[in-house]
């Protein structure tokens, strides 16, 4: 049994696709009614591509909001490019979908959002196994937060 399925990295995958579908009928059909998006990206994403100035004022991630206005939007396998006004000088992006951090459309307070992980070899060997996954998510847990109890349904209630 040496292999576990990767159910973090494959909702991820469909969570990037689900951003993609979403971009191709925006870059076909133009955004509908109030829909807008926030996307926060990494910045320092060996993929992304900005001005410079840009991600000297941003070095780690950026929040862009495509609204009113946006021009070239072209969705790809990997990413997106897009053109954005900053301060009414029009600049060119490309965003990784492995650069995005969140996603959001606030006019139907939908969002999505992506656990960074920065491990070292040693840290995905610990994290591998499920007592350790266990413990840290109990640590992680907000102490003030009440403990919820398991919801335990037993099959006898459904047989005739």
């Amino acid at each position: 049994m040496g292999r576990d399925i990767d159910y973090g990295n494959l909702m991820h995958d469909a969570m990037r696709g689900l951003i993609r579908k979403v971009l191709l009928d925006v870059a076909d059909r133009g955004l509908p009614g109030n829909h807008h998006f926030f996307i926060t990206f990494d910045t320092a994403h060996p993929d992304a591509e900005l001005a410079d100035w840009l991600s000297d004022r941003y070095p780690g991630e950026m929040t862009v909001v495509m609204q009113h206005w946006y021009d070239k939007l072209d969705v790809t396998e990997d990413g997106f490019s897009v053109t954005l006004n900053f301060g009414d000088a029009p600049e060119p992006l490309y965003i990784p979908y492995d650069a995005i951090r969140t996603f959001v459309d606030p006019s139907v307070e939908f969002g999505l959002r992506f656990e960074q992980q920065d491990m070292t070899a040693d840290d995905e060997k610990d994290e591998a196994t499920p007592e350790t996954k266990l413990a840290k998510a109990k640590e992680s847990q907000d102490e003030d937060a009440p403990a919820k109890a398991a919801d335990i349904v037993s099959l006898d209630a459904f047989r005739k």
